[in-house]
């Protein structure tokens, strides 16, 4: 009752208000509004209304399109980057340390012979194409060939290549012996898949390039069905790598590091990983408060195909993150003292809306492979677990370099013959890349750690022999000199400055730029302010309430025309319409020439009429539109 009784006020007040009609609406708009331009619009001449109507109508729209340009650039939520200085005491950085060979070759030997000796078979039709044809060698496991040979292709004729086989038959219909000088010819790999239907060629402009990532590929498929502690095994150990360790003036040693497997470099040892135990604070900028090794690469027993590059494999990284070390690592070359001056960038991204950044990679739609070495999200470890879903998807195998879920195998040519095929047409997909990338996310905040590289011959020609000796003598008790140059690299590792910078995404156009600029040009333009949009809200309610009334008053008058369409004179009074079914006189009822006297049978009575109701038209209520008030307040 409440309610209804304050919307019959509320109807009232607006009947009394500012008009029942939209012009009523309007003129008092203009009367009362703060804005400047609508009340001239009533007040002056017929040229002076349509004068200030054209300056209002082009000031509004003025107002409006710079309106759209506001909150369309504060939408597109863009940043500034503000960048700062700070100084204090900093933990050291993680640093990998690794051997550019990721095996021992005394070790993997026998793993490798079959594919060593097929290699310098390569190498001699490549060097020597008319001799090695002719040459009877002894028979070579053609097993692995099979899978993925070498071919040269004779490109003499563009538009009819000729494909040559290395050791089978000839191909493309060209002449049995026919052979190729690498001048001539480029080398390439052929990868065909599972039935062999559908082959390819990856083509090389250097046959050392061709023949070096063939032998990665099948080394690949080698070491996949090898048990990680047996690779582990293969690896340097860490006694034999790390010769000497200094961190400030502590003594270190290899029991320092945290163990860790790459596989593209096989055992690789972190300093202050921060894992286990809590980070070691630098306690000064300065060589001489940094880390310093002697790292005995041991050279002589490198993989001669795996492995071209000799030096050691290092990089710097936040603790508790995984080390990518071949995508983001330095090498420091044998025989030389390598100074490694340390400046550290803070990058702090804005998140959501500003960017696509992940605070803990919880908000990535990619399963972390690396998330069992209990390290932090990195857009690399993103990438590289996306490709090895893809892998698995498209392949039904995973890569040998990167993690493997459970459940799943390393791919290998005995039980998945056509995965090379399957993984270089993966690798090459320009949408596998972008859908990764797509699905990938930044890290919000990140650590870089800006590297100042210098080198020099170590040691120098007039202290080699008793250097060599020392270290000799500390590493196996040998009285000769067992080490030389070409395997030993020192390196010092420092910060330059403690002076860090700090790289900070902030909003470019904040709420308060947004109402500001709003304010400005409304203020500018119209002379007006929050109050009056305040009273444009309230015509826009009186609008709304006028449109409902008409609405109401449209079906109310529907329904009269309606009723008076029944009648042809006006419509009957209550009294007419009960006394055409009641009888006065309480008679029986007479049965005249009206209704089939079959309607009431014999034994049933006819119906007693009722009672009459008074014959008064005082029950007739009055439209809604005519209601009075005896006061302001109270509707009658």
């Amino acid at each position: 009752m409440h309610i209804k009784k304050y919307l019959l006020k509320c109807l009232h007040r607006l009947q009394k208000g500012p008009g029942y009609t939209y012009k009523e609406l309007l003129v008092w708009y203009c009367n009362n509004t703060n804005t400047h331009g609508p009340k001239r619009i009533i007040c002056e001449g017929p040229k002076k209304k349509a004068m200030w109507f054209l300056i209002t109508l082009l000031f509004t729209s003025l107002v409006c399109w710079e309106w759209g340009v506001f909150i369309k650039t504060y939408l597109s939520w863009e940043v500034s980057v503000s960048l700062s200085i700070g100084f204090k005491t900093m933990d050291f950085p993680a640093g990998p340390i690794c051997n550019a060979s990721p095996f021992q070759y005394s070790k993997v030997k026998h793993l490798l012979k079959d594919l060593d000796e097929l290699m310098e078979a390569v190498l001699e039709r490549i060097l020597a194409p008319e001799q090695s044809y002719g040459n009877t060698s002894k028979a070579l496991n053609s097993t692995i060939w099979n899978y993925t040979p070498l071919v040269l292709i004779d490109e003499q004729n563009p538009h009819h290549p000729v494909v040559l086989d290395l050791f089978g038959d000839n191909h493309n219909g060209s002449a049995p012996g026919r052979t190729c000088t690498a001048q001539a010819c480029k080398v390439a790999m052929r990868l065909c898949s599972l039935n062999g239907t559908v082959c390819t060629f990856r083509n090389f402009t250097s046959a050392t390039r061709a023949v070096t990532e063939w032998y990665l590929l099948q080394a690949t498929n080698i070491f996949s069905q090898v048990p990680n502690q047996e690779l582990v095994e293969m690896g340097y150990p860490a006694e034999r790598l790390i010769l000497a360790c200094l961190f400030g003036p502590e003594p270190c040693s290899y029991r320092n590091f945290t163990s860790i497997f790459h596989p593209d470099y096989g055992n690789c040892y972190i300093f202050n990983w921060g894992m286990t135990e809590k980070a070691l604070p630098s306690a000064n900028p300065g060589a001489e408060f940094g880390l310093k090794l002697i790292l005995d690469i041991g050279q002589d027993d490198y993989v001669p195909f795996l492995t071209s590059t000799a030096g050691a494999r290092l990089m710097l990284h936040e603790q508790r993150s995984y080390p990518f070390i071949k995508d983001e690592g330095i090498y420091a070359m044998s025989g030389t003292e390598t100074s490694i001056g340390v400046l550290v960038d803070k990058l702090e991204r804005k998140g959501e809306p500003y960017s696509q950044c992940t605070m803990n990679g919880s908000d990535v739609p990619v399963r972390n492979l690396y998330s069992d070495y209990n390290t932090t999200y990195s857009i690399q470890a993103c990438i590289r677990s996306c490709f090895q879903d893809h892998m698995i998807r498209n392949c039904s195998c995973g890569h040998y370099l990167y993690p493997l879920p459970r459940g799943q195998r390393y791919c290998n040519n005995r039980e998945f013959p056509g995965w090379a095929y399957c993984y270089s047409h993966l690798r090459m997909s320009v949408a596998q890349r972008e859908t990764c990338i797509n699905m990938c996310k930044e890290s919000c905040n990140d650590t870089q750690y800006k590297m100042t590289i210098s080198m020099a011959d170590w040691p120098s020609e007039a202290s080699e022999d008793w250097i060599f000796h020392v270290l000799s003598q500390e590493r196996d008790q040998s009285t000769n000199i067992t080490l030389s140059r070409k395997g030993i690299v020192k390196l010092n590792i420092y910060f330059q400055e403690f002076n860090y910078r700090t790289i900070e995404e902030s909003a470019a156009n904040n709420i308060v730029w947004l109402l500001s600029n709003l304010g400005g040009q409304f203020g500018f333009w119209m002379g007006g302010s929050v109050l009056c949009l305040i009273e444009f809200g309230e015509i826009l309610i009186d609008f709304v309430w006028i449109t409902i009334i008409k609405l109401v008053a449209f079906a109310k008058s529907l329904r009269q025309r309606r009723a008076q369409a029944c009648y042809a004179g006006p419509p009957p009074t209550v009294a007419e319409l009960v006394e055409a079914h009641t009888n006065f006189s309480f008679e029986p009822d007479v049965a005249g020439p009206g209704p089939d006297p079959g309607t009431y049978p014999d034994e049933q009575t006819l119906p007693i009429p009722g009672t009459p109701p008074p014959n008064y038209d005082s029950l007739r209520l009055q439209p809604l539109d005519i209601i009075e008030s005896d006061s302001e307040g109270d509707a009658v």
